[in-house]
């Protein structure tokens, strides 16, 4: 039933959140902002990096976003070398599904400099045919950026479905009209994404392949 498949990369295509923590957390400490829980830091996950501070920290001044937006991408891109890797099966499931007939984008917190980056790094880009990144659209749950996405491709939102592992990118996609695929792997326990009554929950990337099967229009 669906043509076109969006996915959010943080947790549902590459296993990052370690690295986000850490980076997060050190941003913090060199602007000596309060200390940064873990799972505070993978709360916020999905989330574009002026929403995700605000809600990390609430009250802080406006004029130190910018700068721990610069930190932090200074520790994520350059500094912090805590590993991250695609999640099992996730470029063969990806070539399997574009030579089935799908149509792949993806819809991501990170910025475009962090997607254009892991993009060179996994040589996964070919694959996408058109993104949409928090710093050049509207940050999840928000469905702007989807909107963007349908609109690019033609399609409509019953054609799509949007594929994550946090509640904001399940509650961007009801919002944007379109079914959602939960991912049970990534940052926010399964719990959180039930409410938004996903068609299907994905255990391991791989499962996405055989979930769909059968629901492709031609």
């Amino acid at each position: 039933m669906y043509k076109l498949l969006i996915f959010d990369w943080d947790g549902t295509i590459i296993d990052s959140a370690a690295r986000i923590i850490s980076s997060m957390q050190k941003a913090a400490r060199d602007l000596d902002q309060p200390e940064l829980s873990d799972d505070a830091v993978r709360n916020i996950i999905g989330l574009g990096l002026p929403e995700a501070i605000r809600m990390l920290i609430p009250g802080v001044d406006d004029h130190v976003i910018p700068q721990l937006r610069e930190r932090y991408g200074y520790y994520y891109l350059e500094a912090d070398d805590t590993p991250t890797k695609l999640f099992e099966g996730v470029e063969q499931t990806l070539i399997n599904l574009k030579e089935q007939g799908y149509r792949l984008a993806v819809a991501t917190g990170k910025s475009r400099r962090g997607l254009d980056r892991v993009f060179a790094q996994t040589g996964l880009e070919y694959l996408f045919e058109t993104s949409r990144c928090a710093d050049e659209t509207t940050s999840k749950p928000h469905p702007h950026m989807l909107e963007e996405i349908l609109e690019e491709t033609g399609l409509n939102a019953s054609e799509a479905v949007m594929i994550g592992d946090t509640e904001f990118d399940l509650e961007m996609g009801v919002r944007a009209g379109m079914d959602t695929i939960g991912v049970s792997y990534g940052a926010h326990h399964i719990d959180r994404l039930t409410p938004y009554k996903p068609v299907l929950v994905m255990h391991r990337f791989s499962d996405l392949e055989s979930g769909l099967a059968g629901r492709a229009i031609r």
